[in-house]
């Protein structure tokens, strides 16, 4: 293993550590692992919260910002955090207006800030609402949760759900638009190479070089199939034929997000990009926004996922509203 660690066990405590260095505008409670936008909590606001396990940068802290989320809690790598990390996560973005959670479909994760929920709102009556991303086409079920993974969508929804919570709208209103995303959004990855956790010191799963993996989740889990090594054109029809096989995207605006998995050069996502973005206009889907870029990662997996999201007219303006975090940043 050649990673850039001192020990295993300290690496999401100094990546913490380097990202308030790096990140004054943010602040940092150390002992719970939870990053907030340095204002929060913002009074009269519903407070966004998310979080998971490390290893997915810039997923979740890397999105803690104007414009998106309010804080979020750091888990081990790929360890759903604790209920008290969410509670008192919870406590801290609540503005008066109600707290949203963002969590993504895997039984830790679902288990633990369903928990935190309930403990906040027996002891201070605060209005907790929350809503699972389960964006993935690959599996129905898996090694890590029950149902669909929560995989790219997850990126999109703290975006424009954040751009309504910014605007003000009420927890009501920025949960419904959360599920509408996650309700409208599909997605499909792969790899090329497993992806090696720090305290494991080798390979997640055993890929040869002539084989890739099909519909793998985040956590380095296996996918659907593994098949020999294709042309780029190839993978990109794998990923695309399920996603629109399980949702019509035609007669609406879409966002195509091509993230990398955590090893992929941009070089080759933009290559990938090409590729997808053929294929949907060959079927009819009319792409009126774009992501690329490694944003929910597995470490250091080399590899892609699609998602793509049905828009309209006010989805399209809260993803185009300014966001400013360590991770995505664009308007005023």
């Amino acid at each position: 293993m050649k990673k850039l660690v001192n020990h295993p066990a300290d690496l999401v405590s100094q990546a913490l550590r380097g990202l308030a260095a790096a990140h004054p505008e943010l602040r940092v409670d150390h002992e719970h692992r939870i990053v907030y936008r340095g204002d929060a909590p913002v009074r009269g606001k519903v407070g966004l919260l998310s979080g998971g396990g490390s290893g997915h940068e810039p997923l979740h802290a890397g999105f803690v910002g104007p414009g998106m989320l309010d804080a979020a809690c750091a888990g081990e790598v790929f360890t759903s955090p604790v209920p008290d990390q969410v509670v008192e996560a919870t406590r801290g973005v609540d503005g008066g207006a109600g707290v949203l959670h963002v969590v993504k479909n895997y039984t830790g994760d679902v288990m633990n800030f369903e928990m935190a929920a309930e403990l906040v709102a027996a002891e201070t009556g605060l209005e907790v609402l929350a809503v699972v991303t389960d964006d993935d086409v690959a599996v129905q079920d898996s090694t890590w949760t029950a149902g669909r993974r929560g995989v790219g969508a997850t990126v999109l929804l703290e975006k424009i759900a954040g751009a309504a919570a910014e605007q003000g709208r009420p927890l009501a209103e920025v949960a419904a638009v959360a599920r509408k995303v996650n309700g409208s959004a599909r997605s499909m990855g792969m790899a090329l190479t497993s992806c090696t956790v720090p305290t494991a010191g080798r390979p997640t799963f055993d890929l040869p070089d002539d084989e890739m993996e099909i519909g793998i989740g985040i956590h380095g889990e296996p996918g659907r199939r593994r098949v020999p090594l294709a042309p780029a054109h190839e993978i990109a029809e794998m990923l695309v034929e399920p996603v629109l096989a399980d949702l019509d995207f035609t007669g609406s605006p879409a966002v195509l997000f091509v993230n990398g998995m955590g090893a992929t050069p941009l070089l080759e996502l933009y290559l990938m990009y090409d590729e997808v973005a053929t294929l949907l206009g060959k079927a009819g889907v009319t792409v009126a926004r774009s992501l690329v870029g490694p944003y929910i990662t597995s470490l250091d997996m080399a590899g892609c996922s699609v998602t793509v999201l049905k828009a309209d007219d006010d989805l399209l303006a809260l993803w185009d509203a300014p966001v400013r975090t360590a991770g995505l940043r664009w308007g005023a």
